[in-house]
């Protein structure tokens, strides 16, 4: 589906637009998890968003909730600058205020230096991404990760038989049928979230080479029990975006985690593991991690004192 605005199309990213996003995002320098071409590509139906080229920028424009919002446009900040000025002139023909989803702080001390006290943002919790240390998820050294480590020992002496491999098309289908008990044991048909999340998962592995995304499967007994799969943002973080284990293997969580990052993310900074969305028993398991940052996101809007004033005028 194409939507037309003023000349500009906007349409849902294809595999064949790949090439095209990610020349966009490759001028990105932050590390926010949305900004990769995967990301876009497998949550783009579920959240109704599309995208355009908008003064050589890329632009996502979002309707999952009824009233349109924009990314914040990609690109040389030259570019960004024009984008939103075109952005602003938009929506304002149409009656309607700018809104900008999952702005990070950086993103928003930008619009504050061109338009100071024009918009104001409302950050969201739920939203921040948690990225830690490559070197510290994988060592787990310190007296903070002392659990962690005890989590890994307690797997290896339970699970003598286990086995890490780098996701290819050997056991690809094994992961699968992993996805779908783990399906079943989380009350995905129940859940529309959980189901999305699900469906992103299995949508990643079936199209992990087409999106050159990079896995990881931890096995016990030759079963898989773990499979993680991600891909860089910017040019020294990873980001981890579906990560799956069987509960009632324990350890296998901790144990994919710390194997993923060893074999998998040698070469990066950080490694983001993307949002709690809220919950606080996933909330409390990211932050047991001891994460160096949060990159923090929000919803920009135009300011009460700019809309009164507008009023009045």
């Amino acid at each position: 589906m194409v939507e037309r605005m003023n000349g500009i199309e906007f349409h849902y990213p294809s595999l064949e637009d790949k090439e095209q996003i990610r020349h966009y995002y490759r001028k990105y320098k932050g590390r926010s998890c949305e900004n990769t071409f995967a990301n876009v590509y497998l949550w783009a139906k579920h959240y109704e968003s599309r995208y355009a080229v908008i003064e050589d920028t890329i632009v996502f424009k979002n309707e999952a909730r009824g009233e349109p919002s924009f990314s914040f446009p990609v690109g040389e900040e030259d570019a960004v600058r024009r984008a939103v000025e075109f952005l602003r002139a938009y929506v304002s023909g149409q009656g309607a205020d700018l809104r900008f989803y999952c702005v990070t702080r950086e993103e928003f001390d930008l619009l504050e230096s061109w338009w100071p006290g024009r918009y104001t943002i409302e950050y969201d919790r739920d939203a921040a991404d948690y990225v830690y240390e490559r070197e510290k998820l994988a060592t787990l050294s310190g007296k903070k990760l002392h659990g962690k480590r005890n989590h890994i020992n307690r797997f290896q002496q339970t699970h003598e038989n286990w086995s890490y491999e780098t996701l290819d098309d050997g056991n690809v289908e094994d992961c699968f049928q992993m996805a779908l008990t783990w399906r079943n044991q989380n009350g995905c048909d129940d859940d529309p979230e959980k189901n999305a999340e699900l469906c992103v998962a299995m949508n990643a592995l079936r199209l992990y080479k087409e999106l050159e995304l990079t896995g990881g499967v931890l096995k016990v007994d030759g079963q898989v029990v773990a499979f993680c799969v991600g891909e860089p943002v910017g040019t020294d973080t990873f980001v981890v975006h579906v990560e799956k284990a069987l509960a009632e293997v324990d350890g296998a969580y901790p144990m994919i985690n710390q194997q993923f990052v060893i074999r998998e993310c040698e070469g990066y900074q950080y490694v983001n593991r993307e949002e709690d969305m809220g919950l606080e028993g996933l909330r409390q398991a990211k932050l047991s991690y001891k994460p160096a940052f949060l990159v923090e996101k929000g919803t920009v809007t135009k300011s009460n004192l700019m809309k009164a004033s507008a009023s009045e005028a």
